[in-house]
């Protein structure tokens, strides 16, 4: 009887060598020959799961993304009690990466966003990643704002574009060595607390009466 072949599996095997390789290399050291090696299967088995390389690499990709994704979920769900302030904190910080057993993950991340820049077909999976957290993020500003007494509040979609802004630009920043993982968190715990410090029934930045 042959061998029942776990196609989904294989393509996640895959993908993890795709990253482990793009860790070390970048992805323009990505091949397919490298990715089977790495992989532990043959070239045909490669070739079967995924069309192409750009395939391959979007899936891979969105690996990623559901791997960051699942954490930030995760994080929400063990401290169901949080205020939404708080998980909107913990999101930040968990899609920023600055932790150091995240640092060849964030690595990966960021190559992956260069290469989006000539590949349509990654800056589609990323666009659709950054849009889901984008409303993550809304969602939970909105929400803060709706326990305070400010007259205007504040512009949750704005806010959102900016916060995860912020997120992506720390990543790379604490990778390059600009600023240490302290200082990077920092920054961070500082935006997301100074969303709710502005005086009792002043307009906010970004608010919606604003021109």
């Amino acid at each position: 009887m042959p061998r029942q072949v776990d196609h989904e599996g294989r393509r996640r095997v895959i993908a993890e060598a795709v990253c482990r390789l793009a860790d070390e290399r970048g992805l323009e050291g990505v091949t397919l020959r490298d990715v089977a090696a790495r992989a532990q299967v043959s070239m045909g088995a490669v070739q079967r799961c995924f069309r192409t390389k750009e395939e391959m690499l979007v899936f891979a990709l969105g690996a990623v993304g559901e791997r960051i994704n699942e954490r930030v979920r995760a994080r929400l769900v063990a401290s169901p009690a949080q205020s939404a302030a708080s998980a909107l904190g913990h999101a930040a910080t968990e899609i920023s990466l600055l932790r150091e057993e995240h640092r060849a993950e964030a690595r990966v991340w960021l190559a992956f966003v260069a290469q989006a820049a000539v590949s349509e077909a990654l800056a589609g999976t990323l666009k659709a990643n950054y849009a889901a957290l984008h409303e993550a993020f809304a969602r939970l500003i909105a929400e803060a704002d709706e326990s305070t007494t400010y007259v205007e509040p504040l512009d949750a979609q704005h806010e959102a574009r900016a916060l995860l802004a912020l997120a992506d630009g720390l990543t790379a920043h604490v990778l390059i060595g600009h600023l240490t993982a302290r200082q990077a968190q920092d920054v961070l715990d500082t935006h997301v607390s100074r969303l709710w410090q502005r005086p009792t029934g002043a307009p906010a930045a970004g608010s919606r009466t604003d021109p």
